[in-house]
């Protein structure tokens, strides 16, 4: 199937198939690709969407049949499993559910020329010396990071004109509502202790600007490597404090601690989020830093009555 270009500032719509339209990248997605003329599909898992279909990404036919039904141009799969620590206690289900079902799925699309997005994650590297370039060296700490890292290798080797897009500690309006915002939110308002880490460092990233530059690249026909994340690295504590702040909210139950002291099972990275210099070299969209992508993210509760 012919892909969409780039012509004169114009682009053909496209049709595309979203994997996992009921997280919170997949719903940033769905209203992205419409918000610039696309039609899109969404599938789900365990959480229903509107408008979307169920689909379990491991079954092999049911995968096969979502796609010849389709037909996309695109296929985006933020689906995957996320859970860092639950991924370091099953790690066999962590390269099924990031490597393998991914690739299966991007074999099927290729049948057609669909292109293909999957999405990775800072935690391919150790967090010595962030934020980290598209070139630097992965080395990931944990299953979780080695299962994604898997993933990216895999899809890149096999697939000529995949995308892989890392971005880092992605927060916004979603119907979930389980990101580092909402739980924080949730925790001032009930008064309840949260302990965000002071030593860990990211580049948090607001999840309209991840969708819109995801399809922003797509519209362009890039392939390979590319970082997309917020524009700038600050820890657990400082973004804590900024969502206080941006919401008006109670902190005084707010405590910064060193990540040995969560005693997760899971080891995390700590110098670590992404260098986004690429990425916005290629695109419009404006890869926003954290006051101002969390200011965003209340006018937008805001204006849905949240």
């Amino acid at each position: 199937m012919a892909q969409p270009v780039m012509s004169s500032g114009n682009v053909r719509p496209a049709r595309a198939l979203v994997v996992g339209a009921s997280g919170q990248v997949g719903g940033a997605l769905m209203e992205a690709l419409r918000a610039r003329g696309h039609e899109a599909t969404g599938t789900y898992a365990a959480h229903p969407a509107e408008g979307a279909w169920p689909l379990d990404l491991t079954h092999g036919d049911a995968v096969e049949h979502a796609v010849m039904f389709v037909k996309p141009d695109w296929i985006f799969c933020p689906a995957g499993l996320s859970h860092v620590d639950y991924c370091e206690a099953h790690p066999d289900e962590a390269m099924r559910l990031n490597r393998d079902a991914p690739l299966h799925l991007a074999r099927m699309g290729q049948r057609l020329g669909a292109r293909f997005v999957y999405y990775s994650t800072d935690y391919v590297f150790d967090g010595v010396g962030g934020p980290f370039k598209e070139e630097d060296a992965a080395r990931p700490l944990n299953a979780y990071g080695r299962s994604k890292l898997e993933g990216e290798r895999a899809l890149l080797d096999a697939i000529p004109r995949a995308l892989v897009l890392r971005t880092s500690v992605v927060y916004g309006p979603e119907a979930q509502e389980k990101n580092f915002v909402y739980q924080l939110i949730r925790a001032c308002r009930e008064g309840r202790p949260f302990r965000p880490a002071s030593d860990q460092r990211a580049s948090s990233t607001y999840n309209p600007d991840l969708a819109a530059a995801s399809v922003e690249l797509c519209e362009q026909g890039a392939e390979g490597l590319f970082h997309v994340a917020g524009s700038e690295t600050l820890d657990r504590w400082a973004f804590a404090r900024l969502i206080v702040t941006t919401f008006a909210l109670d902190g005084s139950q707010l405590t910064p601690v060193k990540t040995a002291e969560l005693g997760q099972p899971a080891a995390r990275p700590l110098d670590g989020g992404l260098n986004v210099a690429k990425a916005q070299a290629r695109v419009r969209t404006r890869l926003r830093g954290v006051a101002e992508g969390l200011r965003a993210m209340r006018d937008a509760l805001a204006a849905r009555g949240r």
